[in-house]
Order: C-alpha cells, then structure tokens, then sequence
C-alpha cells in the first residue's frame, strides 16, 4: 500500500437511505419549485428540461428516470435512491444529497456546483467527464465509477472513498482532503494530485498516481 500522507484517518462508510417499503406512485408533474415530496415512487419518468428551484425530496425512490438537461436549484434530497437514472447535462446549483444511494446511473456532462454529498453511495456510475466543483463530500463513496476526466477542483472532502473506479485524467486542483482514501483506481494523467495530501492509495494505482506528481512537478524520465 503506498500513502501520500500519514494521518488519513479511519474512513467512515456512509449511513444508508432510510426508505419505505410501501410507496406512494409518483406523477411526473409533482417535480416543480417549493415542491416536498415525501415517499414517492418514481418509475420510468421523463423529467426532461425541468427548471426547479427550491424542492425538496425525502424517502422516495426514482427508478430509470431521465432528469436530461434539467436544472436543479437550493434543492435536497434526502434518504433516497437513484436507480439507473439519467442526469446527463444536469445542472445543479447548491443542491444536496444526504443519505442517498445512486447506482447504474449516468452522469455525463452534468454540472454540480456548490452544494453537498453527505453520506451517498454512487456505484456503477457514468460521469465522464462531470463536474463536482466547490462541493462540500463528507462520508460518500464512489465504487466502481467511471470518472475520466471529472473535475473536482475546489471541492472538500472528507471521509471520502474511492474503490474500482477509472480516474484517468480527472482534476483534483485546490481539493482540500480531510480523509480520503483510494483503492484499486486508475489514476493516469491525474491533475493537481500535490492537493491529495490527507489521501492514501492503495493497489496499482499508486504508482500512476506518483508519475502524474512527478510530471506536475518537471521530472522527466528517460
């Protein structure tokens, strides 16, 4: 196991979604501003181009539903889960996910700014590239995820894991780490890894991730 600091810490897995079995059918039209949505079943809906501001959800599932091009603002969501979901070209400004799972979801191209992750499990995920910029990750992890070229830069992180997920090319400038620790990643061409200080990786990424601080630091090799 190779470390870029000594004092990582003990990682705290996340809390799951406290969700109900028995759920109320959700109408695609119950998604609008000031809206609170508590246990609601979505299933195959197509929330395409919505402009929402200010929603709140809680307990609910969503289920192959399409947010494509939606715009997402001050809005929570908390204790649900996102199941082979689609947030390509998603917008969202200052938008929380709190005790949430997303799995076998696409992400590609959507835009997270200024909001929080706490306690989320994303596996089986699609965000290449995406963009995570000034978001507040506390105890989230991303398994098995597909990040090429994600854009973290000015994000905060603690108690952050990442496991079996291809991180090439993806931009960690101005991250402040509290603990995160990665494992079993591609981490080629990764940018601004002298901020990954707080972070231990393990497995063969370690060695890709060393190359890409010697490359930012004007080592060549022959």
């Amino acid at each position: 196991m190779a470390s870029i600091a000594r004092h990582g810490g003990r990682i705290k897995s996340p809390e799951a979604p406290r969700v109900s079995p028995s759920l109320r059918t959700a109408a695609g039209d119950e998604v609008e501003d000031d809206a609170i949505l508590k246990g609601l079943s979505f299933d195959g809906q197509a929330l395409v181009g919505l402009d929402v501001e200010a929603a709140e959800a809680e307990g609910c599932r969503f289920a192959n539903v399409r947010f494509t091009g939606s715009s997402l603002r001050q809005s929570q969501f908390s204790d649900c889960r996102f199941e082979t979901c689609d947030f390509s070209q998603v917008t969202a400004g200052d938008v929380s996910l709190i005790r949430c799972t997303v799995s076998g979801s696409r992400l590609t191209g959507s835009s997270w700014k200024s909001g929080m992750f706490r306690d989320v499990t994303f596996s089986g995920c699609v965000a290449s590239p995406g963009m995570f910029r000034h978001m507040k990750i506390y105890s989230t992890v991303f398994e098995d995820c597909r990040l090429m070229g994600t854009d973290f830069q000015f994000t905060e992180m603690h108690n952050v894991r990442f496991v079996g997920c291809d991180l090439t090319g993806a931009q960690f400038g101005n991250v402040k780490v509290g603990s995160m620790r990665v494992e079993n990643c591609t981490l080629l061409d990764v940018g601004g890894g002298a901020y990954l200080k707080g972070t231990t990786v393990a497995g063969p990424g370690a060695m890709e991730l060393a190359l890409s601080l010697a490359r930012e630091a004007g080592i060549a090799f022959e």
